[in-house]
């Protein structure tokens, strides 16, 4: 998710507002003298009136409020439309999706990944006049601060975690994509932390590879769990790893949290992926576009045009095991991006329904999809002309 600079506070804070009538209150600057008690003036003097003092006293009156409203900064964030992008297309004057070691093929159409603009958060939190914006605009969304950014996070904590979920949903992609086409991707399981009371730790080190356990090869965080949870606390168990390009084979004692059976890792998943899948969006970060980045891939691995040469927008995250599309936040911002893009249809999660029932703009279609494998056959669908006997949300 793309994460703009806010607009500045201040009156006006969007050029759109326009200037308030006799231009812009500019803080800081002393008001200009109303001719308080002078022939002629406002004040008490000569020809004053209580209703005119009335006056007085709200001119002075708005133009404080207005400049404390400037300064004023509220607890809420604003969702807004932002860019799609085609990942069958360049970004930066290179191919967004980029394989190495497998023919690639040209496709024309579009597959977007589509994004949402977020204001506010820790650091540059939203004025009064941007939230009011965000309210009068029936595209935006306005919503309470800790809803978006977890509370005690600061802001560069939050980009890193954003940037993480963008390259996991990447490699997630393009192991899921693989895997549709029916060729395997083995899981490598590293050990990322450790307990540093677990009793393995004085066998096992942040970076192992973990490849068997009691000579079952593990081959997934599933299979891993299971192994593990067939024991009970205190069992040894013969892991075999994998450190500085050696194999070796060590006795880890497992230990108990909670009524569960752990070995005290933290494993962190990659794919032994047969050739090389690389896909660069730069500065966007988040995990929703996941399975538009499969959809992509996909189509740049297969003969022929998978989108007909028809513009398809989408969202959702993937499971590269099970190729489950998962929901996602802001749906309704994304399809006003869609749109703005030029695209036709929209995939979006199922688990999403409730949110797109009464927010799809004019003129775009969108189909309701659980998985990968139906979303492809969604795509091709459309493709061939077929797009109207596909199931909406409702």
């Amino acid at each position: 998710m793309s994460r703009p600079e806010p607009p500045p506070a201040g009156l006006p804070v969007d050029p759109q507002w326009g200037p308030p009538t006799g231009g812009p209150v500019q803080l800081g600057q002393p008001v200009p003298p109303m001719g308080l008690g002078q022939p002629g003036g406002l004040g008490r003097g000569a020809g004053a009136s209580p209703r005119g003092t009335a006056v007085v006293i709200c001119a002075f009156a708005a133009i404080i409020c207005a400049s404390l409203m400037g300064l004023v900064h509220a607890p809420y964030a604003i969702l807004s439309p932002g860019p799609a992008t085609n990942t069958l297309g360049d970004m930066n004057g290179q191919k967004l999706i980029q394989v190495s070691g497998h023919p690639t093929y040209p496709a024309s159409g579009a597959l977007f990944f589509t994004t949402v603009s977020v204001y506010g958060g820790p650091g540059a939190r939203v004025g009064f006049f941007t939230e009011l914006q965000g309210w009068l605009d029936k595209h935006d969304s306005v919503i309470p601060e800790q809803e978006e950014f977890p509370k005690g996070q600061t802001s560069q904590q939050i980009q890193q975690q954003d940037a993480l979920d963008m390259t996991t949903s990447q490699e997630d992609a393009a192991a899921a994509a693989v895997r549709e086409l029916g060729i395997t991707v083995p899981e490598v399981i590293t050990i990322e932390d450790m307990s540093p009371n677990a009793p393995s730790a004085a066998v096992l080190r942040k970076g192992d590879v973990i490849t068997a356990i009691d000579s079952v090869p593990m081959t997934s965080d599933a299979v891993l769990h299971a192994a593990i949870q067939q024991h009970k606390a205190g069992d040894v168990l013969k892991v075999g790893i994998k450190r500085g390009g050696q194999s070796l084979t060590v006795d880890a004692k497992t230990m108990s949290s909670n009524g569960q059976t752990l070995l005290g890792v933290t494993p962190g998943i990659t794919y032994a992926m047969p050739f090389s899948v690389k896909i660069d969006t730069h500065d966007v970060g988040g995990p929703s576009a996941g399975t538009m980045f499969a959809l992509g891939v996909y189509d740049s691995l297969t003969p022929g045009n998978l989108t007909g040469g028809k513009k398809i927008a989408g969202t959702g995250t993937i499971d590269p095991e099970t190729g489950a599309v998962g929901e996602i936040g802001g749906i309704a911002q994304k399809m006003v991006g869609a749109k703005a893009a030029g695209a036709q249809w929209f995939l979006a999660p199922v688990s999403n329904c409730a949110d797109v029932v009464g927010h799809v703009p004019s003129g775009l279609h969108v189909v309701k999809i659980s998985t990968l494998h139906q979303a492809r056959l969604a795509v091709q669908s459309i493709a061939a002309g077929n797009g109207s006997s596909l199931a909406g949300c409702s």
